[in-house]
This record gives structure tokens, C-alpha cells and sequence, in this order.
């Protein structure tokens, strides 16, 4: 990884590390150069795309333009990767693995923000993505990008694997919970609602807004490939069914687990979420119920959780916004942590209100 004195003007001053950002015109990849923006300590060196390499930023995404003027998507090349001290990968899932082989020994840093190395066992990989791994002596070297887990292992990292949006909102909902033995590790259930941003930019016959709109529908019912995740994150069995709402961003996770053990309270699950959160800079713990708009835009989870004692459940509620914790601003917290920058430089930690 480059030095500080690599990066070192005449004057003395630190030069912004270069990052470089591919698919860049998809949903995640705007969000990162919209985040990118406002960071101390990165620049925007590299944004490439594919169907729309030549377009103005600007003109695909105008909300960019004041910060991106001129600024025109390439093609990608691994040259592109030469002089890069981060790499961040914005693609679907199953592109990544065929490339990243070829740049993760010249860039510093490569974070992914697709499924690709999420999992290091490659049998998994073919159970939940339903296709061989194409790279599976690549899936070691990466550390999974989930900082309230991996903070230690983030810190100095030189490849990433971003969690996917369900997984993040239901693993910081409930894994505090786990970890204390209040909530047993068969019979979790989570149900899951998100924005149509989650199903990215390219259009499809079920996220125009005709199909979308004034609609609510389950879907990857019982194999959502996310569970896996979960499952992983928690050390649990996990039934997940998620439910796409006709709004841009957002996700909501309510979650229900079977107690362990007697004299479960409210308080004693709020306390405990209180107690696994104190210090990190993005989890809030709320009384009152988590809302997605109170997350827009930023890197936060708003997680609470409850007793029922009339039914013997454990309920635990995430809100995050899915571009946000649930992928780019997670992506960019975990670069702070492997350059070892501030960890909440550069990234918001309040919502759009209203």
C-alpha cells in the first residue's frame, strides 16, 4: 500500500489518494462519486462505463454536473488501474470475478461492491448464485466489508467485499441479540422491504414505474441468494423474504426470532442493542420505530428492538438506505479503514429531511 510520503506535495501537504471507480454509471457508482465529493482525502481519478462510455457525467446523472464538469465515462482497461490507490468495483454480480484477478496486484486497494467475493467458500458461491466461481483461489484474499463486524481485520486490507444491503440491515439488527444468547439461532425470520434503486439502473419489465407503482411485492421466495449472508453474519438459520415498494431508496428489515433463555424484557433487548452500539458512528439505537426517509442519503442504520411477551418473540427493526449503508457509503467506509483515514470522513451521517 503507497506511503504517506508517496502522496506528499513540495509544500508538505498530503495529495488526495486517486480512486477510480468501475461501472460508474450505475446506481452505486454515482453514489460513490456524489460521496467522493465531499472527502477530505480521496479524488476521483477513473469513472468508467460501459453502454455509456463517452457521456458526459453531467448529462447522465445532472445532479453530478457541478462537481464533475467535463468529466466523460471511459471504457475500461486494467491500464486504468495503474496509478490508482483505490479501485472500486460497481458492477452486477458474476462481472467482477473475471477481472479483478488482473488488478489486485497493481492497485493498493480493491473493494467490490457486487456479491462476487462476499463468500469464501466457492460451493456456497455455486449453491446461492447458481453458476461455478470463476476465481475461487481469489475469494481468501478478501475481507468481508461489514466494519461493525471486521473493523480489525478492514484496517490496513488490500481487497474488500462490500455486504449486500439486506444483510447489512438485518445483521445489524439482530446480531447483537445472537451474540448475547438472547435469541435462538433456528427460526429467525426476516422480512424485508426496499427501494427500486436495489434492482440498479439498467430498466426491466418490474421496475418501471407502472410496474412498480402503487404496488408491494415479495420476491426470491425461500433462495433469495442474500440469505446466505445473513446466514453467515449471524450464525443462524434464516427464512428471508424481501418485498420491493415503490420508492427509490431505502430499506426497511423487520426481523423475529424465538428467545433464548427466560426473563427476556424490552429493555433488556434496547439495552443490549445500546450496549453493542455505543461506539459505532453509524448505528443509532431508537425507542421509536426505524423510518427509511430518516436514513436517505446517509451512511446510518437506525436499528431498535422489542419483547413480546404475549407471543414469546424477539422483533428487531433496521432502516438503512440501501445506497448508502447498504452499499456505497459502506464501500467508502471501509476504504477510511483500510487507508487508515478517519472512518466517517467524508460520509453523512443524517438524513434528507424532509
Amino acid at each position: 500500500m503507497s506511503t504517506t510520503g508517496d502522496h506528499e506535495h513540495a509544500s508538505g501537504s498530503v495529495a488526495p489518494r486517486r480512486v477510480g471507480v468501475v461501472g460508474a454509471s450505475g446506481f452505486t457508482g454515482a453514489e460513490l462519486l456524489r460521496l467522493l465529493v465531499g472527502h477530505p482525502d480521496l479524488e476521483l481519478a477513473v469513472a468508467t462505463a460501459d453502454s455509456h462510455a463517452g457521456t458526459l457525467v453531467g448529462e447522465l446523472y445532472p445532479g453530478l454536473a457541478a462537481a464533475y464538469p467535463g468529466l466523460r465515462y471511459e471504457p475500461w482497461t486494467p491500464d486504468l488501474a495503474d496509478g490508482l490507490d483505490v479501485l472500486v468495483v460497481a458492477l452486477p454480480h458474476g462481472v467482477s470475478q473475471t477481472f479483478v484477478g488482473d488488478v489486485l496486484d497493481r492497485v493498493p486497494l480493491v473493494v467490490d461492491l457486487g456479491a462476487d467475493f462476499r463468500l469464501q467458500d466457492p460451493e456456497l458461491y455455486e449453491r446461492w448464485y447458481h453458476e461455478p466461481h470463476a476465481a475461487p483461489h481469489l475469494l481468501e484474499r478478501f475481507v468481508y466489508g461489514l466494519p461493525e463486524l471486521h473493523r480489525d481485520q478492514l484496517r490496513g486490507a488490500s481487497a474488500v467485499a462490500a455486504p449486500g444491503c439486506y444483510p447489512t440491515a438485518a445483521t445489524l439488527a439482530l446480531r447483537p441479540l445472537v451474540d448475547a444468547g438472547l435469541v435462538q439461532r433456528t427460526g429467525v425470520v426476516v422480512d424485508a422491504v426496499s427501494g427500486v434503486s436495489g434492482a440498479g439502473r439498467p430498466p426491466k419489465p418490474n421496475t418501471t414505474f407502472c410496474a412498480v407503482d402503487s404496488d408491494v411485492v415479495a420476491y426470491g421466495l425461500l433462495d433469495h441468494r442474500h440469505t446466505v449472508e445473513m446466514e453467515l453474519n449471524l450464525g443462524a438459520s434464516v427464512l428471508f423474504t424481501p418485498h420491493l415498494v415503490p420508492m427509490s431508496r431505502g430499506i426497511l428489515a423487520t426481523c423475529y426470532g424465538r428467545p433464548a433463555g427466560d426473563g427476556l424484557s424490552t429493555d433488556l433487548v434496547l439495552d443490549t442493542l445500546r450496549s453493542a452500539y455505543a461506539d459505532e458512528p453509524f448505528v443509532t439505537v431508537t425507542e421509536g420505530s426505524p423510518s427509511t426517509k430518516a436514513t436517505l442519503g446517509s451512511n446510518s442504520a437506525h436499528v431498535t428492538a422489542r419483547y413480546d411477551e404475549r407471543t414469546g418473540t424477539v422483533l428487531a427493526v433496521a432502516a438503512i438506505d440501501n445506497l448508502g449503508k447498504g452499499a456505497s457509503g459502506q464501500a467508502l467506509q471501509c476504504v477510511n479503514l483500510a487507508l487508515g483515514l478517519s472512518e466517517t470522513a467524508g460520509l453523512p451521517l443524517c438524513g434528507v429531511t424532509p
